[in-house]
């Protein structure tokens, strides 16, 4: 056996885990038939699975603040909503030879386009983790000894009005790239939505047994912030709009 600090690559995920301690989440998922987004892509630009979702859930979110919120711990807790949609997007980045998740904001997803998002996150996916200014923060936190960092941590992401330029307001995180059907993370959000990857899958269409491609989306959310039955409906209106789209 042997031991080692904990790399200091990793420290920013530690300092997240921490803070979002006091979250109390609740854990969805659901069936998305995938037939319509994948014969979008072939007759459009190919977009990643991932746009759609965003896109998606940009626009059910804004149909829902509620659950575009943020809560402030404390023996006085107070709800923050916001005006416009976040999300927050994980990657899985190589840093220094030390494999790392970072993420990053995408803006304004209740009016953003497929076509801007996906720019966005072939930018992001081209950045180098090293020098590009959305992970400095991580960067700083790397840096810093431990103590400090966990204290600007806290001053960072602790007020309801930085969250959305932090945390985002809905988290997106996709494993869809490797065999896994579902999976639940917290991203720190009201709402985290986790992507499985799209398998042919039997499903039942007018009385009779078919084969279709299904993905499994996954729904976390903070009962701090939101019930359940809200959740629920986030989940099913995020299932039928990415049902909807046709080429």
């Amino acid at each position: 056996m042997t031991t080692a600090p904990v790399a200091r690559e990793r420290r920013h995920t530690l300092h997240f885990l921490r803070a979002v301690r006091p979250a109390a989440p609740v854990y969805l998922d659901i069936e998305v038939d995938m037939g319509g987004v994948l014969r979008h892509r072939e007759t459009a630009r190919k977009y990643s699975l991932v746009a759609y979702v965003l896109r998606t859930a940009g626009r059910v979110l804004a149909n829902h603040p509620e659950a575009n919120a943020a809560i402030s711990g404390g023996p006085w807790p107070r709800v923050a909503r916001y005006p416009s949609v976040t999300g927050k997007l994980t990657l899985d980045r190589t840093l220094n030879g030390h494999r790392v998740v970072l993420a990053a904001l995408l803006p304004d997803l209740d009016t953003a386009g497929l076509d801007r998002i996906q720019d966005e996150i072939d930018r992001i996916r081209d950045a180098d983790p090293r020098t590009a200014p959305e992970f400095a923060g991580a960067r700083l936190l790397h840096r810093l000894p431990w103590p400090a960092g966990s204290l600007l941590y806290r001053a960072v992401t602790g007020p309801l009005g930085r969250r959305p330029a932090v945390f985002g307001t809905v988290a997106v995180t996709s494993l869809g790239h490797r065999p896994v059907d579902a999976f639940h993370s917290y991203g720190g959000t009201a709402v985290t939505l986790g992507v499985g990857r799209v398998a042919d899958r039997p499903v039942v269409r007018d009385g009779a047994v078919a084969v279709a491609p299904v993905m499994r989306l996954s729904l976390t959310f903070d009962h701090r912030v939101i019930d359940g039955a809200e959740a629920a409906d986030v989940l099913a209106e995020i299932k039928d709009g990415l049902e909807a789209v046709s080429p």
